[in-house]
């Protein structure tokens, strides 16, 4: 036989793919883009902006590129952006950190959430996760060998439960993935509901890995970084990243940030997931993260008014919603709109939108271990230009024909 077809013969009875990736299949984020391209729908389901980032950020990664910064840059990061790093962190958390030891710069921060678990997780490991979730946190998990124990955040408000919580801690918990501002649900958890899910973390010795991205998109009450809830700081790893303060989701400039103990763990898996990040990007990175309080002010009022638009149209055509709290998501009740239109769930209804109305929303079933708390829910990305929420607003109004 030649050695071509005993390759392929071979390659035929050998399974393609890790058995622990097997259940997750393509990212929803992924499938609905595609169907949304195909359809020419506006795109309201992936987080991702349609408008450039700031004018002096972009520059500063043109000089960069033209001070000739092309070469790898230090594992960990460089010492500008590190350093920015730690007086951002020290500015929201109120934390000093030393920016050689506790700062690691990553590929995005969904970098930083599989570096964390991959160092810090061994096979039988349990993570608290709630849910919904980020698709990675699932498959991160499961790539480290570790198992989930869901709590369930339950509509309309979108709480855990303090006795689901409790139970979910057991003593194999090694860690809980924290998400605050919450996507998809838009929840900022308050002070008190973190204080409750510390007293756990200590009483049973478990670290937190927070993923705090939307920390600047907080509409009604305040971001709490939980490493600054006493007795947290050296059990958190606090992860966030450029994209989506800075509207520059393509650079994939993300860090975690915690106890030296952590960051080497993060670090030993770092280093062999990517080694180093983009290194004129990081130079660009360290003066966003040194923007003027203007910027900053600036940023959450658009998004504020993008927010308020899209919650007010999309409560008129029938959809049942609260404004969420932060993040760039609403979550959305579609149930009396698919009862109407004689759609089963979530995905159904996704595609309706799609095929028939060119808009592209995504199906939070994916986000879920418990499904059945998906199915009527729908989240609408509205990180937009005016002119883009306008247009696909003018498309769902065929909903109410």
């Amino acid at each position: 036989m030649p050695v071509a077809d005993i390759s392929h013969h071979v390659l035929g009875l050998l399974p393609m793919l890790n058995s622990k990736l097997a259940p997750f299949g393509t990212s929803i984020f992924a499938e609905m883009t595609a169907l949304a391209t195909r359809h020419g729908a506006i795109n309201l389901a992936q987080g991702f902006p349609d408008f450039d980032g700031p004018e002096h950020i972009k520059q500063a990664a043109k000089t960069a590129i033209e001070n000739g910064h092309a070469q790898y840059a230090r594992f960990f990061g460089i010492p500008e952006l590190t350093s920015a790093i730690s007086d951002w962190f020290r500015a929201g958390a109120g934390i000093q950190t030393d920016p050689e030891t506790q700062v690691t710069v990553t590929a995005g921060c969904t970098e930083a959430i599989a570096a964390s678990l991959l160092g810090l997780l061994n096979a039988g490991d349990e993570v608290v996760l709630f849910e919904p979730y980020y698709d990675s946190y699932r498959a991160c998990i499961s790539m480290a060998g570790a198992t989930p124990r869901f709590v369930t955040l339950h509509a309309p408000d979108f709480t855990w439960d303090e006795a689901e919580l409790r139970r979910a801690f057991t003593p194999r918990t090694r860690a809980v993935l924290l998400n605050t501002p919450h996507n998809p649900t838009g929840r900022v958890f308050s002070r008190a509901e973190l204080e409750q899910l510390a007293a756990l973390c200590l009483k049973h010795d478990a670290i937190v890995i927070s993923d705090e991205v939307y920390e600047k998109l907080v509409f009604e009450g305040e971001h709490v970084p939980i490493a600054s809830i006493p007795g947290m700081a050296d059990r958190t790893l606090t992860l966030s990243s450029l994209g989506k303060t800075f509207s520059l989701t393509g650079w994939k400039i993300g860090w975690a940030v915690g106890s030296p103990e952590l960051t080497r763990a993060v670090r030993a898996a770092h280093q062999f997931l990517t080694f180093a990040v983009n290194t004129p990007m990081q130079h660009a990175a360290a003066a966003a993260l040194r923007s003027p309080p203007s910027y900053f002010t600036a940023f959450l009022a658009d998004y504020r008014r993008k927010r308020d638009y899209l919650c007010e149209a999309l409560a008129a055509l029938g959809f049942a919603l609260r404004k969420p709290q932060g993040s760039y998501f609403i979550y959305a009740d579609h149930s009396a709109i698919s009862a109407k239109l004689g759609l089963p769930d979530d995905v159904a209804f996704c595609r309706h939108l799609i095929r028939t109305h060119r808009v592209a929303a995504i199906p939070p079933t994916a986000f879920y271990e418990h499904r059945a708390h998906g199915q009527s829910l729908v989240r609408f990305a509205f990180c937009k230009r005016d002119e883009t929420l306008r247009a696909a607003v003018e498309r769902l109004e065929e909903l109410a024909v």
